[in-house]
C-alpha cells in the first residue's frame, strides 16, 4: 500500500511549496523510493491550456499530453520521474467529472453535494494515481493557501484520507513565511502560528513545518514554533535561500527531513543513493564561463512563462562549464539593426501563440542566419524560422503563417484539416509524445545518437507540406520527420555554427541529470562560436 504525503501552504503563496514538494520527492527518490507526484490547484479552469502566460505562467506538458501547472516541471526535473495525467488535477477538472456523472445518473437520483460527491472525486483521484503508478509513496502539493475558500474541498479530502488510513500512512507538510519586521532583524512566528490554527480549524494537523525567511531561523524560532504548533523540534525545517534551486533537497536532508518522513512513515530501512544528486550540484557550481544568450519572446516581462526553457538553459550551461546570462528581448522591441543583440553569443526563439511581436521574431532569424550567430528555435521558433527563409531567400513575399495572416499569399504554416473543424480551444492542440525519425548524416542526429526520438507537443499549426521542395532548394535539411503523420518536426542548416529548430518542445524533458541533446548541442556551438 501507497504511503502519501500532503503539501499545503499558509500565510502568503510564491514561498516555494512546489520547490519543496520537489525535494521531498527527491529526497525520497534518493532512498530509492518509487514515488508519484501530484497538484492540485483549486480553479475552475478544466487546465491552464487556455489561461494566458501573463496570468498563469508557463503551461507544462506531460508525456500523455496533459496540459498543467508549472509545477509539474520542477516535479519532473527534480525526480526525473515522466508525470501522466493524474498528476494534474484542477477544482474544473473535478466538477466536470462529478456534473457528468450526475447527468448519467451514476448517482441514483441522491442530491449532488460538495461531501461526499466532489470531496470522493479529489479522493479517488488520490487513490487512482497510487494505483496506476504502483508508488511506494504519493506526493500531493495543495494549491493556493489554507484559508482560501476554493481550496476548502481539497482539505476536506485530504483530511478525509487521513482518516481513511492507518496512522502513520499519511503525512501532512506545512509550508509557511516567518517574515521580519521592515528596518528589524526580528523574525515573527505569529503568521505561521495562525495559518498553522486555520490549518487545525479544516481538521488537519501539520506533522512537518517548513519555513522560508529572509534571515537564519534560529533555535530559539523553531522552538517557539514548536511549542505553538505542536510539531517536534526535529519536523521544522527551514527552506533557505541557495544560489541553485538543485541545493533544496541537499538543504533539507543536512536538516534531516529525510530521516524524519522515513521514520513517520515506517520506511526507516531505506538505504541511500550514491549522492549523484550532491555531484551533480558541486559540479553545476563550478561553471564558470559567462555565455550571453538573448531569449527573443512574447511574454519577456514574465520570466516564468519560460520557466522550462530557462532552466534547460542554465541546466545545459552548467553541464558544458558555462554560467548562462539570459538577455530578455522583447520581440515587438526588435528593430532591423544589429545593436539590439550586441554581446549576443547565441539567440533563442521559444513557443507562443498569436500574431503578436512576430515581425521581431522574424528579424532576429534572419539576423541569426545572416551573421552566423547560433540560433535555437522552438515551437513557434521553428515556423518563424521557415518564414524568414521564405521571405528572406526565396523571395515569397508575404510568406507568413494562417496565425499571423489568414490571407497570406504564401502559407508556409497553416491548419492541419483535421485542426479546421475545431471549436473548443481546450485541450484540441497537438499535445504530449510523437515520434521524430532522425535523418542520416546530419548535425541532429549527432547529437541524439539514435535513429528515432519522442517528444512533447503543445501546438496547432504545422509546417505547410506543400513548401518542402522550395525550402529545400534554400539550403535547408529538414532532418527530423514524423513519418507517421509525415510532418517535419526538426530543421537544420548545415554552414552555419548552429541554426536548429524543432517543432516540438525539448525543454520538456530537459534534466539537471540528463540534459537534452538539441539544449546541449545549442550551448556547445555557442560557446565554440563566443571563442571563436
Amino acid at each position: 500500500m501507497a504511503k502519501f504525503i500532503f503539501v499545503t501552504g499558509g500565510v502568503v503563496s510564491g514561498i516555494g511549496k512546489g520547490i519543496s514538494a520537489a525535494s521531498i520527492g527527491r529526497l525520497l527518490k534518493d532512498r530509492n523510493l518509487k514515488i508519484f507526484m501530484q497538484k492540485f490547484d483549486p480553479y475552475l479552469n478544466i487546465d491552464p491550456g487556455t489561461m494566458s502566460p501573463f496570468q498563469h505562467g508557463e503551461v507544462f506538458v506531460t508525456y500523455d499530453g496533459a496540459e498543467t501547472d508549472l509545477d509539474l516541471g520542477h516535479y519532473e526535473r527534480f525526480t526525473d520521474e515522466e508525470l501522466t495525467k493524474r498528476a494534474s488535477i484542477t477544482t474544473g477538472k473535478i466538477y466536470s467529472r462529478v456534473i457528468a456523472k450526475e447527468r448519467r445518473g451514476d448517482y441514483n437520483g441522491a442530491t449532488v453535494q460538495v461531501i461526499p460527491h466532489i470531496t470522493d472525486e479529489i479522493k479517488n483521484s488520490v487513490y487512482k494515481a497510487a494505483e496506476e503508478s504502483g508508488a511506494d509513496v504519493v506526493i500531493t502539493e495543495i494549491g493556493g493557501t489554507v484559508g482560501d475558500i476554493e481550496s476548502l474541498p481539497f482539505l476536506e479530502a485530504i483530511r478525509q484520507i487521513h482518516s481513511e488510513n492507518k496512522p502513520g500512512d499519511v503525512l501532512f507538510v506545512h509550508t509557511v513565511l516567518v517574515p521580519n519586521i521592515p528596518g528589524t532583524s526580528e523574525l515573527k512566528t505569529k503568521p505561521t502560528q495562525h495559518s498553522y490554527k486555520e490549518l487545525m480549524s479544516n481538521g488537519i494537523k501539520a506533522d512537518v513545518i517548513i519555513i522560508r525567511s529572509n534571515g537564519e531561523v534560529s533555535q530559539a524560532v523553531k522552538e517557539k514554533i514548536s511549542l505553538f504548533c505542536d510539531v517536534p523540534m526535529e519536523a521544522i525545517v527551514q527552506s533557505s535561500n541557495v544560489d541553485l534551486i538543485y541545493e533544496v533537497p541537499l538543504v533539507f536532508h543536512k536538516q534531516g527531513l529525510d530521516e524524519f518522513i522515513l521514520k513517520y512513515l515506517g520506511l526507516e530501512d531505506q538505504e541511500k543513493s550514491d549522492g549523484h544528486w550532491s555531484k551533480m550540484v558541486e559540479r553545476f557550481k563550478k561553471a564558470k564561463e559567462e555565455i550571453n544568450i538573448a531569449l527573443v519572446g512574447k511574454y519577456t516581462e514574465l520570466h516564468d512563462a519560460y520557466l522550462s526553457v530557462t532552466q534547460a538553459l542554465l541546466d545545459a550551461g552548467y553541464e558544458n562549464g558555462a554560467d548562462v546570462k539570459i538577455k530578455w528581448i522583447d520581440s515587438e522591441c526588435v528593430e532591423n539593426n544589429p545593436k539590439i543583440f550586441k554581446g549576443i553569443d547565441g539567440i533563442i526563439v521559444p513557443g507562443g501563440f498569436g500574431q503578436r511581436g512576430t515581425e521581431g521574431m522574424i528579424k532576429t532569424s534572419k539576423y541569426a542566419r545572416e551573421n552566423n550567430i547560433p540560433y535555437f528555435g522552438i515551437c513557434y521558433g521553428m515556423q518563424i524560422a521557415l518564414i524568414d527563409i521564405a521571405r528572406n531567400k526565396l523571395g515569397l513575399k508575404g510568406a507568413s503563417s494562417t496565425e499571423i495572416n489568414p490571407d497570406t499569399p504564401y502559407p508556409i504554416i497553416d491548419l492541419l484539416e483535421n485542426q479546421r473543424t475545431v471549436k473548443n480551444l481546450g485541450g484540441t492542440l497537438r499535445l504530449g509524445n510523437y515520434p521524430c525519425s532522425l535523418e542520416e548524416n546530419t548535425l541532429v542526429r549527432k547529437l541524439y545518437g539514435q535513429e528515432k526520438a519522442y517528444e512533447r507537443h503543445r501546438h496547432r499549426y504545422e509546417f505547410n507540406n506543400d513548401f518542402r521542395g522550395a525550402i529545400r532548394k534554400a539550403g535547408i535539411i529538414f532532418s527530423g520527420i514524423n513519418e507517421d503523420l509525415d510532418l517535419v518536426e526538426i530543421i537544420e542548416i548545415k554552414d552555419h555554427p548552429f541554426f536548429v529548430a524543432c517543432q516540438f518542445h525539448p525543454e520538456f524533458k530537459s534534466r539537471p541529470t540528463k540534459v537534452h541533446p538539441l539544449f546541449d548541442g545549442f550551448i556547445k556551438a555557442t560557446k565554440n562560436s563566443k571563442n571563436k
